[in-house]
């Protein structure tokens, strides 16, 4: 399986320090050695950053590492593949146009049965079963919505809905950001948490890396991490739960739904 990063908040923020213990997963203390990227927002634009090579040795990681690129929505994505190649076009994150905003998506787990998603126009350009999912999903957005509606709520069911449907297709753990709100879906493991004051401070669990957020932060600042495990160990992560949707705006969490499941249900594949 991959696995996933987001950043949703209310300042631009770097994430350097979440981005370190990240990258340590991609072929040191983890297996997701098949390539690894990232996409940070300034304002209507973004940089992406995407290498198929383990990013534990990739010389662009440790340039995004070390250069604190500061955005208020961030999604990136370490790959341990099992659909497509290995190779830069099948590596997430991947990015697509709707109503004049970039919309980026990332994804964790596999799928089956995926071939025959209907995308319209947004046309996938690697053979992923995440690539072909995002389209999808991109698709079904578009159909429903020609222009953007005045309440953001209901695009919000609607990527509810349609996450649930792709996972009924596999294990379907995803972020999906427009720049401004970072949507997150749970098929079986994601985490996340909000920092604000007082903070504290912070130990990587993949480095031996500690840092004091009260030095690098205001009063004001509000910063909510979303990852697939926990990155640190000495704070609390909220797990999400099968089938769990939420919506993060600069920081704050403001859509959340977790539907009524069975305890008996399988929530996750192998």
């Amino acid at each position: 399986m991959c696995e996933l990063l987001g950043m949703s908040a209310n300042v631009p923020t770097d994430i350097c320090f979440s981005f370190t213990g990240l990258m340590q997963r991609g072929g040191r203390t983890g297996p997701h050695a098949d390539g690894w990227g990232i996409t940070f927002y300034e304002g209507k634009g973004f940089r992406t950053f995407k290498d198929p090579k383990p990013s534990c040795h990739s010389k662009i990681a440790e340039l995004v590492q070390q250069y604190p690129i500061k955005s208020c929505a961030v999604i990136s994505h370490i790959r341990q593949a099992n659909r497509g190649g290995v190779c830069l076009e099948n590596t997430h994150p991947f990015t697509r146009e709707l109503w004049g905003r970039y919309w980026t998506f990332a994804h964790n787990g596999q799928l089956t049965g995926y071939e025959n998603l209907e995308a319209g126009r947004f046309q996938s350009v690697g053979d992923t079963d995440s690539e072909i999912a995002f389209c999808w999903l991109m698709n079904q957005i578009d159909s429903k919505f020609p222009q953007p509606p005045e309440d953001w709520s209901q695009i919000f069911e609607v990527v509810a809905e349609c996450c649930d449907e792709l996972r009924k297709l596999g294990v379907y753990n995803m972020l999906l950001s427009d720049g401004e709100f970072v949507l997150t879906y749970c098929t079986n493991n994601l985490h996340w948490i909000t920092r604000r004051a007082p903070f504290g401070k912070a130990s990587l669990i993949d480095e031996d890396v500690t840092i004091d957020f009260q030095q690098e932060t205001t009063p004001n600042d509000v910063v909510t991490v979303i990852a697939t495990q926990p990155l640190t160990n000495d704070e609390r992560w909220h797990k999400m739960a099968t089938g769990e949707f939420a919506v993060f705006h600069y920081g704050e969490l403001i859509n959340k739904r977790v539907p009524d499941i069975p305890q008996d249900l399988p929530s996750s594949a192998s």
